[in-house]
């Protein structure tokens, strides 16, 4: 939609862009340059500004006052909690773009995964043949409970880094989650899906020893993090069998 040439790196950006970006909205919202009336374009406008080039109609659509906000709340909750789906250790840099930090998204983007994870492993619970019955509440208290306990054990570690990491964690469970929904879609025995769960649950530790360490962290919220696992495991034994 756009030509290489279009496209310009916000730690790259060349002196005359610079002088017309507001630099600090730019790391929340797309600036889109208009080169020759010297203007630029942000977020969601430019965004459909972009799409509209290539299909018009499609921008009319998004430009529907319902649609419109909803597409302008989504925007906000992806570009907030972005550098939490996807961190980089570039953030660290001096000419980062990292968005601003704004609770309300990031608790909405916990609040999404807590819920989607919740459904999920209520479903999946049942297949484990440790005699769980489908229970959402259950599944939810369990989500939330991570939240408080890596609060409770590694916030005065973490300091300016808390939220960061609640939600690159909250990440590590939605990875989990979407990596469980193609098991649901056959239907295994409770060895299988055992199995299944395990190697699951290995790729989240991987990928939460992989977030930390773009994060800057030691192995201090990983291991609380499997402390946790394994209790709430060893529980959900105890009181089925």
């Amino acid at each position: 939609m756009l030509s290489k040439n279009g496209r310009e790196a916000f730690t790259e950006l060349s002196l005359s862009n610079e002088k017309l970006i507001d630099l600090n909205r730019a790391k929340n919202e797309i600036a889109l340059v208009d080169l020759k009336k010297n203007t630029v374009i942000y977020g969601l406008d430019s965004l459909l500004l972009i799409i509209g080039n290539s299909f018009p109609r499609l921008e009319k659509i998004a430009r529907i006052k319902p649609l419109y906000w909803f597409f302008k709340k989504l925007y906000s909750f992806v570009s907030y909690n972005r550098k939490q789906i996807i961190p980089s250790a570039k953030d660290y840099s001096e000419k980062a773009c990292v968005p601003d930090f704004n609770l309300k998204y990031r608790l909405a983007y916990i609040t999404f995964v807590v819920f989607l994870s919740s459904y999920i492993l209520n479903i999946f619970s049942g297949n484990l043949g440790l005699h769980l019955h489908q229970n959402f509440g259950r599944e939810l208290i369990i989500c939330m409970s991570q939240i408080v306990w890596q609060t409770v054990f590694v916030k005065s570690y973490l300091k300016e880094k808390f939220w960061n990491y609640i939600g690159n964690m909250m990440t590590v469970s939605l990875i989990g989650t979407l990596l469980l929904i193609p098991c649901l879609l056959f239907s295994l025995n409770s060895f299988s899906a055992m199995i299944y769960f395990g190697i699951v649950v290995l790729i989240m530790f991987l990928e939460h020893l992989r977030r930390c360490r773009v994060l800057q962290l030691n192995f201090l919220p990983t291991i609380s993090w499997m402390v946790f696992r394994i209790t709430v495991l060893v529980i959900l034994i105890w009181i089925n069998y």
